[in-house]
């Protein structure tokens, strides 16, 4: 029989994510694909001899979680290659942890890693902190990212290997300066902290053996998880060499779609733009897609780098009508989503304003009056005005939602410090999918302390930080059903990034991805989602975690 199943799994709670047939009894897997979905007894009739069985009893079956955002590759790094900081860390805790790095280094060699808390940065932007973190050290050069890995705070050093001077600051991003004598404190925000980044590449760096193993360690984390497909934010020429590699080993356990930069505030990557674009197909592979490109439109609102309809309150600095910023202009942005549409590509497009969130809605108009359905994602978009929120429907515009950074915690806070009450009315994700717009989610890791998925459900089922590290509801009136949560990190996330065809539900024809969990955890108490064990995860009909 050719259609003797390799793989049959069976169990009394299988959510497929498929609406037209929504949980099923059983599957059957070949050749690493789904071949039937449905009742035991139908399913029972493609078992041959050398077929294997998975009975799960009473656990659940879901298909692998989808993860629209991520750093896959820098998690890799931070946890085999750099420090490794929890952002609840107080200052003198994160220089003990420096300071301990530092009995192990030879006396130039770098301390890189993170994160540090956003809420920490304010207290660090002058002489005194920096000196502290020289001490810390030992003089070495040190580069710490921030909470949302977009700032960065360097020691002495650091900053005289990259030329940072009071007389030289980085033209891009905001280099800020002690308030007593006016040197750079060693507080970069945005592309102010790129040649920090950039002097480390060019005196430490790593190999690509180690960019290989950054990537393959992202995975495995990743997998642990229960996620088996994601896309990775924003990728450099060596990070697209390790996925290509991975995959052509035969070892790459996950779909991985790949974002291009077109501009660089942050990581600080070579090349990027055209260049870059240019050199995207010599990495494709069965499992890697290198289908779309990132757009930083603007920064964070923590750091004033967001860019807002409304303006920031009043402070000494920017004033009383200071709006932010975005990086492009509406013509600038219109012409590069052309351009990455003529190559066939979609585009995320960072935003956390939402001012930028309407740029974004702005240009995807004049995109589709002109016949281009490529997709395009708006990343974060937090806050976005009420009348833009069923242009995202209307404009066949995807939401990157990240719950694992606004509930409760270091991040929201720091919005609060920012923004006052207008921080209580982010992620209106029930009025999205009220509107019918494709919500996609993601866990942003490593800014998100783990990418495990069963956070994200919780959170966006609750309102809440399902860890129970702080109190409150973010604006509870947008809460989702759990079973919409578990299409926003499935079927969704994977229909947003080109993958719907592929994987994202447990259908016939895709590929046979799916995690097995202690019990179905969207089916209980909603504040216990968190609580559920993952058994294991199986990418194309193989187990890649759990026994």
């Amino acid at each position: 029989m050719t259609d003797v199943a390799d793989l049959i799994v069976t169990g009394s709670a299988i959510r497929t994510a498929d609406r037209a047939n929504p949980v099923v009894e059983a599957f059957a897997v070949r050749d690493g694909r789904i071949i039937a979905v449905g009742a035991r007894s139908d399913i029972e009739a493609l078992r041959g001899r050398r077929t294997r069985l998975l009975e799960v009893g009473d656990a659940a079956v879901y298909p692998g979680f989808v993860d629209v955002h991520n750093h896959h590759a820098l998690a890799g790094r931070t946890d085999l290659f750099e420090l490794s900081l929890a952002p609840s860390l107080s200052l003198d805790e994160v220089l003990d942890r420096v300071r301990e790095k530092a009995a192990e280094l030879p006396q130039d060699a770098w301390i890189v890693g993170g994160a540090v808390a956003t809420t920490l940065l304010p207290s660090l932007a002058n002489t005194a902190s920096r000196r502290r973190l020289d001490e810390a050290s030992g003089g070495r050069p040190v580069m710490l990212m921030e909470d949302s890995r977009h700032n960065r705070w360097v020691s002495s050093r650091a900053l005289e290997l990259a030329g940072i001077t009071a007389e030289h600051v980085p033209e891009s991003g905001v280099t800020l300066l002690d308030p007593d004598d006016g040197t750079p404190s060693g507080v970069l925000l945005e592309a102010a902290g790129i040649p920090v980044q950039e002097a480390y590449d060019r005196t430490g760096g790593l190999t690509p053996q180690q960019h290989a193993a950054a990537s393959r360690r992202g995975v495995e984390i990743l997998n642990s998880y229960g996620v088996t497909a994601f896309q990775d934010a924003g990728v450099s020429v060596d990070i697209l060499r390790a996925l290509s590699d991975l995959d052509r080993a035969d070892d790459l356990r996950a779909w991985v779609v790949s974002s291009l930069l077109i501009n660089d505030e942050i990581f600080g990557f070579d090349p990027i733009g055209a260049p870059l674009l240019d050199r995207g197909e010599e990495f494709r592979t069965p499992h890697h897609r290198p289908d779309f490109v990132k757009i930083f439109l603007d920064g964070v609102p923590p750091a004033r780098t967001a860019a807002f309809l409304d303006p920031y309150p009043a402070d000494p600095v920017h004033g009383a009508h200071f709006h932010g910023e975005t990086t492009m202009t509406l013509d600038e942005l219109t012409r590069w989503l052309r351009a990455v549409a003529e190559r066939g590509l979609g585009a995320k497009v960072h935003c956390t304003g939402d001012g930028s969130a309407r740029l974004v809605l702005d240009a995807a108009e004049q995109l589709r009056a002109a016949g281009f359905t490529t997709p395009v994602q708006i990343a974060h978009g937090q806050f976005l005005a009420e009348s833009d929120v069923p242009r995202l429907a209307e404009l066949n515009v995807s939401a990157d939602i990240s719950p694992f950074i606004w509930y409760p915690g270091v991040i929201p806070q720091a919005l609060a410090d920012v923004l006052g009450d207008r921080a209580e009315h982010s992620q209106p994700n029930r009025s999205l999918l009220d509107a019918g717009a494709l919500v996609a989610g993601g866990s942003d890791w490593p800014v998100s302390d783990s990418p495990n998925t069963l956070e994200g459900l919780q959170g966006l089922v609750t309102r809440a930080d399902p860890l129970g590290r702080a109190p409150g509801r973010l604006w509870p009136e947008q809460a989702i059903t759990a079973q919409e949560a578990l299409e926003v990190f499935t079927i969704n996330a994977a229909t947003a990034m080109g993958l719907g065809n592929e994987t994202g539900s447990l259908s016939p024809g895709k590929s046979a991805d799916f995690v097995v969990l202690a019990r179905d955890a969207i089916a209980g108490p909603a504040d216990e989602i968190v609580h559920t064990s993952i058994e294991s995860t199986w990418f194309a009909g193989r187990r890649v975690h759990g026994d």
